[in-house]
C-alpha cells in the first residue's frame, strides 16, 4: 500500500531533494530538524489564497512547522525556520481536516507539507474514509523529489507548488536549495500529468488542475524572467501562473542590499508584462501596495493577507 511505502521514507529520508538518508523515526534529523513525528503550527479557513481555492467560504489551510528550503527572506519563517509547534499524530490530523470541512472550507491545504508528507498523507487516508469530501492541495516549495511526487498520484486533487527560481545561483544564495529549478521543473511536469494543465472548476471553485507560483524578488528580475521563461518552454500552456508581489522584508534581511526592501510596482509590471509578451494568459495578479501582507504567527489567527485578483 501507498502509504507503508510513503511512511517507510523516514528510515532514510529522501522525500526532498537533499536526500538526508536519516532515519527519522530513530529521533535522526536532517536539513529540516524533523524526526518521524509530524508537527503542525496552526489551522483555520484562509481567505488570502487565489480565488479559485479561497472560493467565498475559505481554503482549510494547515500550517506545518519547519521546510526543507533556507529561504532567508521567508514569509513564513516564525514557523519554517523552527520546529515550534505541536505534535500530531496522523488521527488528530484526521480530525482537523474533517473540521474544517464541517467550518465549510472548500479544500484541504497543507502549506509546506513536503518534509512531512507521508504523515499527511496517512491523516488524508483516514480522513476520507470517514467522509472528508473536499479536494486536497499539495501547497508546496518546489524543492521536491519527483519520485515522491510520483507516489502521491491519486491522493492530491489540486497542486500548488512555488516555482521560485529559474537562476540556480540564486536559489543557492537565497535558499540553499542547489538544482532548484531542474527539480522542480520535473515535480511539477509530474504534478501536471496527474491532474491535468487546466483548473476544473465546480460552483467558482477549483476542484482539481495545477496553479504554479512565482514570487518577485525585489531586484531579481532576471530571476523571474528567467523562471518564466523555463515555464514556458517547459510546461504546457494551460497552466496557471500566480504572479505574487507580496514580499515584504523579514528581519534577517532587512540590511540586505536587494531583499531589503519591498517590491516595487514598476518591477511588478515589468515582469507582468514580459510574461504576457511570452504568451501567459492564465494569470493571477496582485496590487502592490505598501501594506503588510505576511502572517503573523504569534496572532491568533496569522493575519490573514488580501485575495489575489
Amino acid at each position: 500500500m501507498i502509504i507503508e511505502k510513503l511512511l517507510d521514507i523516514y528510515t532514510s529520508c529522501t522525500l526532498c531533494p537533499r536526500a538526508c538518508g536519516v532515519n527519522r523515526t530513530k529521533g535522526e534529523t536532517g536539513y529540516c530538524g524533523l524526526t518521524a513525528e509530524m508537527v503542525l503550527d496552526c489551522a483555520f479557513a484562509h481567505h488570502g489564497e487565489e480565488p479559485p481555492l479561497s472560493g467565498t467560504s475559505g481554503s482549510g489551510t494547515i500550517f506545518f512547522s519547519s521546510c526543507n528550503l533556507g529561504c532567508i527572506y521567508c514569509q513564513n519563517y516564525q514557523i519554517s525556520h523552527t520546529v515550534r509547534g505541536e505534535k500530531y499524530t496522523a488521527s488528530r490530523l484526521a480530525r482537523i481536516m474533517l473540521d474544517l470541512q464541517k467550518q465549510g472550507c472548500h479544500n484541504i491545504g497543507p502549506v509546506t507539507p513536503t518534509p512531512q508528507s507521508p504523515s499527511i498523507m496517512h491523516a488524508l487516508s483516514l480522513a476520507r474514509a470517514q467522509g472528508l469530501t473536499v479536494p486536497f492541495i499539495y501547497n508546496c516549495g518546489g524543492y521536491e523529489n519527483p519520485e515522491v511526487i510520483r507516489m502521491l498520484s491519486g491522493m492530491v486533487d489540486i497542486y500548488l507548488p512555488d516555482f521560485k527560481y529559474g537562476l540556480e545561483e540564486d536559489a543557492i544564495n537565497f535558499s540553499d536549495a542547489p538544482g532548484y529549478p531542474r527539480f522542480a521543473l520535473d515535480s511539477i511536469r509530474e504534478m501536471v500529468r496527474q491532474v491535468g494543465d487546466g483548473l476544473l472548476m465546480k460552483k467558482g471553485v477549483a476542484v482539481r488542475g495545477v496553479i504554479i507560483r512565482h514570487l518577485i524578488l525585489p531586484g531579481r528580475l532576471e530571476n523571474s524572467q528567467k523562471a518564466l521563461q523555463l515555464l514556458k518552454e517547459e510546461i504546457p500552456a494551460g497552466v496557471a501562473i500566480s504572479l505574487m508581489a507580496q514580499y515584504s522584508p523579514m528581519p534577517k534581511v532587512r540590511a540586505h542590499p536587494q531583499l531589503g526592501r519591498r517590491l516595487r510596482p514598476a518591477e511588478y509590471r515589468q515582469i507582468l508584462d514580459f510574461a504576457l509578451n511570452l504568451g501567459f494568459e492564465n494569470l493571477f495578479v496582485q496590487e502592490v501596495g505598501g501594506h503588510e501582507l505576511t502572517p503573523d504567527f504569534d496572532s491568533d489567527p496569522p493575519f490573514d493577507p488580501p485575495p489575489d485578483k
